[in-house]
């Protein structure tokens, strides 16, 4: 029963005892009297404590719909922190799509010149097959370029905790699709031996590698690994300082390090290349600390297939088609 039921209720019975009062004066014997008095104290103190419990009751929603709020505010903060760093995976994104869609384009254009093309040959039938297997690598090189693509995702998608966490960036550079490791979590300064910390990181590459690109893919690895202009290897005895060639050898060392652990782990050794870039290939100005760490790197490239750089036309070819 409500709070208002019971008062509503209360007064009714208390009117009643005050009409059968007044109807029979002096006539209402004591008992009854008693019992108007006994029935109107027990309602109101039903009355009070249904009211105490309605109030405890709306303190209680109060407080949830307090939390509530204080969840939305947190999930909208988290929202807000995906979308930017979503803003910056689809950068990158859409740099590697734009190779795809210049194949795309190059595609449209030879099948619109076809006509032209047969008339400046003089021979049809040749011009024709000359035709089809141009369109036919041109096809085979979209492939390639939809297949570099969906590995972006894939490994956008596999390497987000060590993306998030600054750990790895996935990136295209120089048209090609990079895994750009910190040097810094990799080896200590000066050093070519891989840190337990960054042995991990390695493992996680490693089986990245053998998922999407087991040795019947084709696919192989560049392993460059980079410093900046102030780190060198330390000088053996004798040794001049001389620090090209310190950096030279210190970026050498790493990447046939990080070649031998990824091999280690089960890697095609058929797949990678080790190359060194010594302090001559900065992302970044060595200006400050914080670039300086930047430049100080391993960088795991994919290199274009033989089927990309078939599809690229010879030089008789391109005067042909002119």
């Amino acid at each position: 029963m409500s709070l208002i039921s019971v008062r509503r209720h209360a007064r009714s019975r208390s009117w009643a005892c005050v009409v059968a009062a007044a109807t029979q004066v002096a006539c209402v014997p004591k008992a009854r009297y008693d019992q108007c008095v006994s029935d109107s104290t027990e309602l109101r103190a039903r009355a009070d404590a249904q009211q105490r419990q309605d109030a405890a009751q709306l303190q209680y929603l109060s407080q949830q719909l307090a939390q509530a709020q204080a969840g939305v505010q947190d999930r909208d903060g988290r929202l807000n922190d995906l979308s930017t760093q979503d803003h910056n995976l689809q950068a990158h994104l859409d740099e590697a799509t734009a190779i795809n869609q210049q194949l795309r384009v190059e595609l449209q254009r030879l099948g619109t010149d076809v006509d032209k093309m047969l008339a400046e040959r003089g021979t049809l039938a040749n011009a024709l097959q000359d035709a089809k297997v141009r369109l036919e690598e041109l096809r085979k090189a979209q492939a390639v370029g939809e297949a570099r693509v969906q590995l972006f995702r894939d490994l956008e998608k596999r390497f987000s905790p060590l993306v998030d966490s600054g750990q790895l960036r996935i990136e295209s550079r120089r048209g090609e699709l990079v895994m750009n490791v910190q040097g810094d979590l990799l080896f200590e300064e000066g050093r070519s031996d891989i840190r337990e910390a960054g042995k991990g990181v390695l493992m996680e590459i490693a089986r990245a590698i053998e998922v999407t690109s087991p040795p019947s893919s084709g696919r192989r690895f560049l392993v460059t690994a980079n410093t900046d202009e102030d780190e060198k290897e330390p000088l053996r005895s004798g040794a001049s300082r001389r620090s090209s060639a310190t950096s030279w050898e210190l970026t050498a060392s790493r990447s046939v390090a990080v070649v031998q652990f990824l091999v280690s782990v089960g890697v095609s050794p058929a797949s990678l290349t080790a190359a060194a870039a010594g302090s001559f290939d900065p992302v970044v100005a060595n200006d400050d600390p914080r670039n300086r760490a930047k430049n100080r790197r391993v960088e795991i490239a994919l290199l274009p297939s033989a089927s990309i750089d078939a599809s690229r036309p010879s030089p008789q070819a391109a005067r042909d088609a002119r």
